[in-house]
């Protein structure tokens, strides 16, 4: 009987202790497993830069090319935008090149214009004999029609010209009018107002 009534204190005495320990057990909560907060701020520094370099795309070839055509000055007779192909150097030394041969050829053009006319006043005048005896007369018109054709394709060059300062202002200087091929630039240089390719010169003798 004793040997009985001992196993029973035993038993109770441990019950209390197991069922502490299972309360215990389940007041301890689920642990979640979370980033340190370093590797946090990584995460979301990595995750903006990817964001922000998703909403500005690369820009094309194409939108390259325009911005460098778009670069331009101003020089002695106005705009000058560069190309693909011919800089703002090299497009400011074509430019003032043109001027002066511009100032050069509109000056000799109203000399010769003015040397006609003086031959057309003498004339009239009577100052020169125009008959079979007197040769002067004959002379004065070659000298007048010369001057006449010397200063029409003086006016030719200097309308060339023109266009030429255009095409630099609009940045298509360099290139062919007719088919819109690069002109080298050695005639350029030799050429300022070259509007052809030699190549595409040949069999159109009117146009430069």
């Amino acid at each position: 009987m004793a040997t009985a009534k001992k196993a029973d204190k035993a038993a109770e005495s441990a019950a209390p202790k197991a069922g502490k320990k299972t309360a215990a057990t389940e007041a301890v909560p689920a642990v979640e497993n979370k980033p340190a907060p370093a590797k946090l701020a990584a995460s979301s520094k990595v995750a903006t830069t990817v964001s922000k370099n998703a909403a500005e795309p690369a820009k094309p070839a194409k939108a390259a090319k325009a911005e460098k055509a778009a670069e331009s000055t101003t020089g002695p007779g106005g705009l000058i935008v560069a190309s693909k192909d011919f800089d703002l150097k090299f497009l400011l030394s074509q430019q003032e090149s043109l001027l002066e041969e511009r100032a050069r050829l509109t000056g000799q053009t109203l000399r010769l214009e003015k040397e006609a006319n003086a031959l057309i006043e003498d004339a009239e005048m009577g100052d020169v004999q125009f008959d079979e005896e007197g040769g002067e007369g004959d002379t004065m018109v070659v000298e007048r029609e010369r001057d006449l054709a010397l200063s029409a394709q003086n006016r030719q060059t200097v309308a060339e010209i023109d266009a030429a300062l255009e095409r630099i202002a609009a940045g298509t200087y360099g290139y062919s009018v007719q088919s819109g091929q690069l002109i080298p630039k050695e005639r350029l240089k030799f050429l300022p107002w070259a509007s052809l390719r030699v190549d595409e010169k040949v069999g159109g003798l009117g146009r430069r």
